[in-house]
């Protein structure tokens, strides 16, 4: 697992450092198996980190946008990578064995916003991104000068680059974070208005939206390919489920269950004492002191750990906080039905 803070990179002793932007990066993602990082930022160009050595080399890969990178992605076999950016495109960058460089192409068609979130398909060629134009889409990434012909998939069979395969505007604010499932035949998002939606290609792409009680989700991924666990402003990742048979959503819970306080709650008077005189409806607490979660401010990531998507065991998030948890999942087994209890033979009245 790698973690970099999205800020202009210093050097540290006891780890590394990428030490090459002079503007602020605002995306990153590690190739696990080729042992590859890709970075994007605010300089409108992107970088391929490999480690030689103890040292980690860049290469420079040009975009073509006129907006900065919002976000970046490695495809499942790590011969590509997918940016998302303010310039109403997303870039799909491969690299060109006979030219020695890194060159992209360009999904355009129908983004009329900032490209805010990404994930790729199981098979490699089907992109989803979420958008400021509230609109969740999957197109095709089809690159013959890397790939083969893909094989057809619930979402559609005929896959030419750029092709628009699905499109929902079932929610109404910035779609944030977007996930396939494991089979890929499921696609959710979660979107500023505080809702989870949720694509189903095996029911004739219906989509299923639930409006959560949450504050807005910044982050989605499936656990199961029932379940999926989302988190944002709250700071605490919940649990979503997803009825197949009856092509719904609901609210499984809170994972961050905070433990009970044996401090007393502050009357009315105290709080506004306390608000006047210490600026702080918590008895002048340091921001996020007072909250009963794990994280202390937003969760903007979430990354499946060890299982994968159909069966993950451990999973993490991220939070504005500086800090990353890792969580434990527990499935639980079906409950056997009970057995039938013995009748009790009952004396007759003589």
């Amino acid at each position: 697992m790698v973690a970099l803070l999205l800020s202009h990179c210093r050097a540290t002793s006891g780890g590394f450092s990428l030490l090459c932007y002079s503007h602020p990066p605002t995306g990153i993602d590690w190739a696990p198996e080729s042992n590859r990082i890709v970075t994007c930022g605010t300089d409108r160009n992107a970088y391929v980190w490999t480690l030689k050595g103890r040292t980690w080399k860049p290469t420079l890969v040009i975009l073509r946008i006129n907006r900065a990178a919002r976000c970046v992605r490695w495809a499942p076999n790590e011969n590509k990578f997918a940016v998302g950016s303010g310039s109403r495109v997303i870039s799909i960058c491969y690299f060109e064995q006979e030219n020695d460089w890194w060159v992209c192409k360009h999904i355009k068609k129908p983004i009329r916003s900032t490209v805010l979130s990404l994930d790729w398909h199981p098979n490699n060629v089907l992109l989803a991104a979420g958008s400021c134009d509230f609109k969740c889409r999957i197109f095709s990434a089809y690159i013959k000068e890397v790939e083969e012909r893909p094989a057809p998939t619930p979402w559609g069979s005929k896959m030419p680059f750029g092709e628009l395969m699905f499109e929902s505007s079932s929610s109404c604010g910035w779609v944030h974070g977007v996930c396939f499932s494991a089979g890929g035949s499921r696609v959710a998002w979660v979107s500023h208005d505080s809702t989870l939606c949720l694509a189903d290609a095996d029911k004739k792409m219906a989509v299923a939206t639930l409006a959560s009680e949450t504050l807005p989700l910044l982050a989605v991924t499936f656990i199961t390919e029932n379940s999926l666990v989302a988190a944002g402003h709250d700071c605490f990742p919940v649990l979503f489920t997803y009825d197949g048979a009856a092509g719904t959503l609901s609210f499984g819970g809170r994972l961050d269950v905070p433990k009970q306080s044996s401090q007393r709650g502050l009357t009315a008077r105290e709080r506004f004492q306390n608000l006047d005189k210490k600026a702080s409806s918590e008895g002048g607490a340091a921001a996020g002191a007072g909250l009963d979660s794990l994280h202390k401010n937003s969760v903007s990531q979430i990354s499946v750990l060890s299982g994968g998507k159909a069966r993950c065991s451990q999973f993490c998030t991220t939070g504005m906080d500086g800090g990353m948890s890792i969580w434990d999942v527990k499935v639980r087994p079906p409950r056997a039905p009970a057995p039938p209890r013995p009748r009790v033979p009952t004396a007759s009245a003589a």
